[in-house]
């Protein structure tokens, strides 16, 4: 299966009580980034750069635990940043756990053979590696020695237990060939699946190694097709999507960001201001204006953020989206 039956139980149970409450809005992924201090210098970044006059500063566990109880999210994206270089980290996802959250560390590997001496496997615990090519390529973008460093730490996490993804941007330079192989080699170590997201430019980031929406289009058909070979986590509807087969708007409330300057509105790629409290976050922010794409910053925008929680709202509504979903869960 691609998603695991614990998982898959949350958020059904939790899509119907929200259904039955007739809720228009509610949050599906809360991202949480307890810090945005970093090991790393990676090309195609945007936080180093955002928050670099706050960089040094962290969620204390007690504000990381409510964030979680004031965002009803059944799953939550513990991120920064290098969140594993968070003194605390072992009290913050325990934490999380207790309140019976489902969790996705994103960590760049570097110090995870270390961190998983800290934790322990559960059935809501995963760990997902950010993995842009084979060594060659991710040095390139991470750093000398990055790739087999963290490619170790996934052999070690994996005999010790642990659930782990990993997730690879698709740059202007990225090889349809090298993809494929970097998929094959990563199912060889055993990953429980691979997350693939387009890299575009945004505010706080902008170089030549982006994707406009027309490239990202041509890139994906690629995508969609090897997904029926490797375990990609990307759902086939946002696939779609991405290789201009089908329209979506965005739901940006989807993944609701948490950090030290609190409720970032209005998503998670763009900075308007911060909230106090996620209550303030969904009743001040405009989000017609950005659901339908309107600000110009919102262009070439396509990240699974925005559009996977459109697919998880709006996948129903036709019998041949229910068929394929059901398939590709399955698979």
């Amino acid at each position: 299966m691609r998603v695991s039956l614990s998982l898959g139980s949350s958020l059904t149970k939790y899509l119907i009580k929200n259904k039955f409450l007739s809720r228009e809005r509610f949050p599906l992924v809360l991202m949480l980034e307890i810090t945005h201090l970093c090991n790393l210098a990676c090309e195609g970044c945007g936080r180093i750069r955002e928050y670099r006059e706050t960089m040094r500063e962290m969620l204390s566990p007690e504000e990381c635990i409510q964030a979680v109880e004031e965002c009803p999210a059944p799953v939550v994206s513990v991120t920064g940043g290098e969140p594993l270089m968070h003194p605390e980290i072992d009290k913050i996802i325990r934490g999380i756990l207790d309140k019976k959250r489902h969790i996705y560390l994103c960590t760049n590997g570097i110090l995870l053979a270390d961190a998983i001496k800290k934790l322990k496997p559960s059935k809501y615990f995963n760990i997902n590696v950010h993995i842009d090519g084979l060594a060659e390529t991710h040095d390139a973008i991470a750093g000398k020695g990055v790739f087999d460093r963290a490619t170790r730490a996934i052999r070690e996490a994996k005999r010790a237990g642990f659930n782990v993804c990993t997730n690879t941007t698709i740059y202007k330079n990225t090889s349809e060939d090298e993809i494929e192989e970097l998929f094959s080699f990563l199912e060889g170590l055993g990953v429980d699946g691979m997350l693939v997201s387009p890299g575009f430019s945004f505010e706080h980031n902008e170089n030549e190694v982006f994707l406009c929406r027309n490239e990202i289009q041509e890139r994906f058909g690629f995508i969609y097709g090897i997904s029926k070979k490797y375990k990609i986590l990307n759902s086939p509807l946002y696939l779609k999507f991405l290789k201009g087969e089908r329209y979506l708007r965005c739901t940006p409330w989807g993944n609701p960001t948490r950090n030290y300057l609190g409720w970032k509105s209005p998503c998670y790629l763009i900075t308007d201001t911060h909230y106090k409290t996620f209550a303030e976050y969904m009743e001040n922010t405009d989000w017609e204006k950005y659901q339908e794409g309107n600000d110009p910053r919102c262009e070439n925008c396509m990240m699974h953020c925005g559009f996977e929680p459109t697919v998880v709202l709006e996948g129903g509504k036709r019998l041949s989206d229910i068929i394929e979903m059901a398939k590709w869960s399955f698979s």
